[in-house]
């Protein structure tokens, strides 16, 4: 699978913080957007956040967003659902994994059980009362003990749709998360209209 291996600073100085991306911020001040920018690019610059967030190529988010658009509700809060029940987000979100790109080689290199199965898809839709765990060898133990023991990024009493068991390296499923919740300062709207006439 292709991924995203340029320097990543200069997308957060770019696009702004992305959490997902990279666990170290740059030294300077994000600069300023432009005065003047399109309406494309608004929407463009939008949808490269949501995309280099969740480390999604073009293709598989142009997918996300046709699943969506098919569902009930509202097309943007649907496919931020979508894309934060990902195992990989799941693992980044539990702090299994300091950033999405580390928690994508945890799950691809087969160290991530889900409901007692190995699970070796990063893309793998989580769903409600799934129980995410740390293979029973002690490599697979120790890379999630190492994120587990980093300071959190965020404080996981606020995500209540996930549960943590840092003892046993265990991590629950409550819900489907609120659209609301999602960390992300962007407007999922302007995502939709930019795939609009792709859709």
């Amino acid at each position: 699978m292709s991924r995203y291996r340029g320097p990543r600073f200069k997308k957060i100085r770019r696009l702004g913080a992305l959490p997902g991306l990279t666990s170290k911020w740059p030294r300077g001040e994000n600069q300023p957007p432009p005065p003047q920018r399109s309406q494309y690019r608004i929407r463009l610059e939008e949808k490269q956040k949501l995309r280099f967030h969740y480390g999604l190529t073009e293709r598989q988010l142009l997918k996300y967003v046709r699943i969506a658009g098919k569902a009930k509700g509202s097309t943007g809060q649907v496919l931020l659902q979508l894309l934060e029940m990902r195992l990989d987000n799941i693992l980044f979100r539990l702090g299994m994994a300091s950033t999405i790109p580390q928690a994508r080689q945890l799950v691809n290199h087969r160290h991530v059980l889900v409901n007692g199965r190995i699970v070796d898809i990063p893309s793998y839709r989580c769903k409600p009362q799934d129980i995410i765990t740390a293979k029973g060898e002690q490599k697979s133990r120790t890379l999630i003990q190492n994120s587990l023991k980093s300071p959190p990024r965020e404080d996981l009493s606020k995500l209540t749709h996930l549960t943590l068991d840092p003892l046993q390296y265990k991590g629950l499923v409550n819900q489907i998360i609120d659209s609301k919740r999602v960390g992300l300062k962007m407007n999922e709207l302007l995502v939709v209209e930019y795939y609009s006439r792709q859709t």
